[in-house]
């Protein structure tokens, strides 16, 4: 046990008998902390190349529990100790899904969806992967998607050596495209590797990247990357109906995503990205 973890759970008053590694991605360290009574996840980073990132998604899970929808981790405890960031949360236990798992899904997704402000946005600004994800607040979903997603990730890619010519084109076609419906909250980075199916067959989402944005992202992001069952699809669309057109926009909200992953990991995105880019332009 490295003296870092242990001077965290003393503070927190942890009497740690065991900790084991998780899978925690490219940028965390994630632990499952075993006490005489309980488990926890402890996720932790260089609070000086991540500043407030654990602070966001603490947030970030806050308002997806406010929402009454999926099953949330509870924070326990995020800080500083050191140089060393760290978030801890509760440790939710997954079992296989039940029969109807993806009809529940869909129904906490719906109601997810349904949790709205006035404008797009949220009240900070917090991470998608280890880049910044930036919430100013915006009337129009389509200067959302611009402002505060698209516009970040194309001036980034440009700083790494990409160019895409058909920028200015593709914002015309996403004014022209995105219906303004009401701003959602969304998880945000909603891949399949971003979901529990717990013990008792509920539905639980963790490591978001939430903001109130256009509810299609969610439902672009989950069509990539492995992706959920087409029932998922169906159910949800029964109970909170997709603008029509839906289907032709899901590659404009995932260019997002693909752009990320391009700035994260480098051209082997690229194709992905022209491919969508020649699409909308």
């Amino acid at each position: 046990m490295s003296s870092v973890v242990e001077k965290i759970a003393a503070t927190q008053d942890l009497a740690l008998r065991k900790t084991t590694p998780l899978s925690g991605g490219d940028v965390n360290e994630v632990l499952l902390l075993e006490t005489a009574f309980e488990r926890y996840v402890m996720k932790l980073n260089d609070s000086t190349k991540f500043p407030d990132m654990f602070k966001a998604e603490a947030k970030g899970l806050r308002f997806l529990e406010q929402s009454d929808s999926f099953q949330i981790p509870k924070v326990i405890s995020e800080g500083v100790c050191d140089t060393t960031s760290y978030l801890i949360l509760e440790f939710i236990p997954s079992a296989t899904p039940t029969v109807r798992f993806w009809n529940n899904f869909a129904d906490c997704l719906s109601k997810l969806h349904q949790t709205s402000q006035s404008t797009f946005g949220l009240d900070h600004d917090n991470y998608i992967g280890s880049l910044r994800q930036y919430n100013c607040p915006e009337i129009s979903a389509s200067d959302f998607y611009i402002n505060q997603r698209l516009i970040p990730q194309f001036r980034l890619a440009r700083d790494n050596g990409f160019r895409f010519e058909q920028e200015g084109a593709l914002y015309k076609t996403t004014l022209a495209l995105i219906p303004n419906e009401p701003p959602a909250l969304i998880h945000g980075d909603l891949w399949n590797g971003n979901y529990i199916s717990t013990l008792g067959g509920r539905p639980a989402l963790i490591d978001p990247a939430v903001s109130f944005a256009p509810r299609e992202m969610d439902v672009a992001m989950m069509q990539l990357f492995g992706g959920f069952p087409t029932e998922v699809f169906l159910k949800y669309n029964t109970l909170f109906p997709l603008k029509e057109g839906w289907e032709e926009r899901i590659q404009l909200w995932q260019l997002y995503y693909l752009l990320v992953h391009l700035n994260l990991f480098g051209g082997g995105y690229l194709t992905q990205v022209r491919t969508i880019l020649n699409r909308y332009t």
